[in-house]
């Protein structure tokens, strides 16, 4: 009796693998872990002809042999070492017939280790839907393999694939493709170092230990003195055949496999013809953008109101609760109404989050960034700088750090520099307050608020500011340069409710926290330069009853202008009328002045640190939006926060670079302080000159 067949059944994630391990074992299958670590490993059997049977073990999920995680570790280790009592004698390569370019990788790295590889394309069912043919006789040869085209949905196509794996002796293990190719000198050195081992198996060995860690080299002994490589050469040695590979795989599915996607019937066709249209999925896609902020100003009015509101209250109630003093006036002062003006924002932030979580998850998000590849690459950017441009909406911090999957330098240094235009979610409290104050609630079309597609237009004016610089950059940066741009586009899928809110929740989180720590510091800095002043600061209220002494005034009337006079007085109102003719031109006074020299820490500070300002000495319950609206422009006798003005800030803080953060991470992604640097000089030019325009254009 012949002994049992061991199968590798290996695949890339997502290609059903399990389902195939499924349909060919059924109940009779183990699980247990690997030896000393928590990756599951999964075993089955099945039996044929006269009681033998067919060991299949299913590996974890890998994309390549080049190892980055344990998991892909346990596929090369076992692959590698012939001594595992699990060795295969044949390997099963799971394919989506959908994603077979990608698929097909792994596969060709597979066939290279001589092992007998068999190709099981699963999910064949979807060819026609999909009008995919696929010239099956011509891949087999040119991939020297057998193939079987499998559905573990329908449950077809296993009788051949059991067949093709109990004859595996049969199959060619010819490489599919000759790795010495990639580079002949060193692979001849290789060569001439150990004549009698297999040259790919060594490759992989060598480079496994710069991909994840040491394997046992039981069979490959002398190999860890040959180290005439460097780390990063190595690295791109495994680039060059990765790209060769692709190469190959390109030519042979130019050859064998063709789609059309103007004939396929499925749903997911049919909904990627309308939605990365050239015409209507740009159409979609701004429709879908204007009714998230439109949603956003309608459902947080609520909310917001009623925390607005309690913020006051509470701050009143601490006033009048606590014993008179310092203290009490730090809190109720200060500190309260300081996370007021960052608290408040909380629904439409998590709202913001809520629709890109949903549009992430249903898959449409990768379809946006596929769609905007076309406008990318007019501006001497690819498809991947979308990536990093569509995070900073969240936030520029980690968008810059996702320009690290950009290879080409000038792309990626263009990437970092225009990101911080896009609309982050700290710009979001700004805009919503100012937008709140300065445009009319009216409705376009009975549907639509003036203010919703105000807010949708600065976060355009955002995107339009990046694509612009990366345009202008691209010209003036004379760096020769070209890429490609890939992207696999995933399945649409209802979204898990519980992956959305887990989203919203630690997103919303994380950006209140990490603001609330600024805001909470800057409140207390604020407060106490607001409250204590020099010289005449603490004859405040003999100066006014002087002043006023000509007048019938009460005793409300005569503590509202000592508090008046107290902060001008005070160590932040002689800071912010020094700097106070520098803003004037905009419209802007020594208030606002203060707010934005403040908010060069974190652009959200800005709202916090007017909501203390103009806390400092009320006596009443008011709402920082109520505050703010009654402010008066002291030369003019108008309303301080007025259609000019608001534009202006608008549009300062649309171009203005106002993240100490952001600055730092620029300086550790370029390894310099020029680029960053240029950053800050040159946004802050851009935005006072813009501001200066609107204001003076507008008043």
């Amino acid at each position: 009796m012949a002994k049992q067949i061991n199968v590798a059944l290996i695949g890339n994630p997502n290609t059903g693998k399990t389902s195939v391990f499924n349909r060919l074992t059924g109940l009779n299958q183990k699980v247990g872990n690997y030896p000393g670590i928590t990756v599951e490993k999964k075993q089955g059997i099945y039996k044929y002809g006269r009681g033998r049977k067919v060991h299949i073990l299913d590996l974890p999920g890998t994309y390549s042999l080049n190892a980055s995680s344990v998991d892909e570790n346990v596929v090369i280790e076992l692959l590698l070492n012939k001594n595992d009592k699990d060795f295969p004698d044949v390997a099963v390569v799971v394919a989506d017939v959908e994603n077979l370019k990608r698929n097909l990788l792994l596969f060709t790295q597979i066939k290279d280790l001589g092992i007998p590889t068999i190709l099981a394309i699963n999910m064949a069912d979807r060819m026609k839907r999909k009008a995919i043919t696929l010239d099956v006789q011509l891949l087999e040869e040119k991939l020297k393999t057998k193939i079987a085209l499998i559905s573990s949905r329908k449950n077809e196509g296993f009788d051949n694939l059991k067949d093709l794996i109990e004859n595996y002796a049969t199959l060619s293990t010819k490489p599919s493709l000759n790795a010495s190719r990639i580079a002949p000198e060193y692979f001849d050195r290789l060569r001439k170092a150990f004549p009698q081992q297999d040259l790919y198996k060594l490759w992989l060995v060598i480079t496994q230990d710069v991909n994840f860690g040491k394997l046992d080299r039981q069979e490959f002994k002398g190999i860890a003195s040959f180290k005439t490589e460097s780390v990063s050469n190595l690295k791109r040695l495994q680039q060059k055949e990765t790209v060769a590979r692709y190469q190959f795989i390109n030519e042979t599915l130019k050859e064998t496999l063709h789609i059309d996607v103007e004939n396929a019937k499925d749903l997911r066709s049919r909904l990627d013809r309308v939605l990365t249209h050239k015409i209507w999925g740009y159409v979609i896609f701004f429709g879908i953008l204007l009714l998230i902020f439109q949603a956003i100003f309608d459902w947080s009015s609520y909310p917001m109101d009623f925390i607005d509101t309690t913020f006051a209250s509470l701050s009143e109630w601490t006033k009048t609760t606590l014993p008179p003093g310092d203290f009490t006036d730090l809190i109720a002062e200060g500190i309260i109404p300081g996370l007021g003006g960052i608290v408040i924002f909380i629904p439409q932030i998590a709202f913001l989050f809520l629709f890109i979580s949903i549009l992430e998850e249903t898959g449409y998000m990768s379809r946006v960034v596929f769609l905007m590849d076309r406008i990318m690459r007019r501006f001497g950017l690819s498809g991947k700088s979308v990536v990093p441009l569509v995070a900073g909406t969240a936030c520029a911090i980690p968008a810059i750090m996702a320009t690290r999957n950009i290879e080409n330098w000038k792309e990626r240094l263009i990437t970092i520099l225009v990101t911080p235009f896009t609309t982050c979610s700290a710009r979001l409290p700004v805009y919503l307050i100012i937008i709140a104050l300065v445009i009319p609630d009216d409705r376009v079309l009975g549907i639509f608020s003036l203010q919703g597609l105000t807010l949708m237009f600065m976060y355009l004016l955002g995107f339009g500011a990046a694509i612009f610089s990366a345009y202008i950059l691209d010209k003036v940066l004379k760096i020769r340069s070209r890429s490609f741009f890939v992207v696999e586009m995933p399945n649409y899928k209802i979204p898990l409710p519980k992956n959305v809110l887990i989203t919203v929740v630690e997103k919303t989180k994380a950006f209140v926290l990490g603001a609330g720590k600024i805001i909470l510091a800057i409140s207390i800095i604020l407060w106490v330069l607001a409250s204590y002043g020099p010289g005449s600061f603490n004859d405040a209220e003999s100066i006014v009853r002087q002043q006023f002494a000509s007048e019938n005034l009460n005793e409300e009337e005569i503590a509202m202008h000592v508090d008046s006079y107290k902060l001008e007085n005070s160590y932040i109102g002689k800071i912010g009328h020094a700097i106070e003719p520098a803003v004037r031109p905009l419209g802007y006074d020594w208030k606002i002045g203060i707010a934005i020299v403040s908010s060069f820490a974190a652009r959200e500070v800005f709202v916090g640190t007017l909501a203390t300002i103009y806390s400092v000495g009320s006596e009443e319950e008011e709402t920082i939006k109520n505050r703010m609206a009654a402010e008066v422009n002291p030369v003019l006798g108008t309303p301080l926060f007025n259609f000019a003005s608001g534009v202006s800030l608008l549009l300062f803080y649309a171009f203005a670079m106002q993240c100490m953060s952001t600055l730092a991470i620029v300086k550790r992604e370029t390894n310099s302080w020029k680029w960053p640097m240029w950053q800050l000089v040159v946004m802050s030019a851009i935005a006072y000159v813009v501001a200066l325009a609107a204001f003076q254009f507008l008043k």
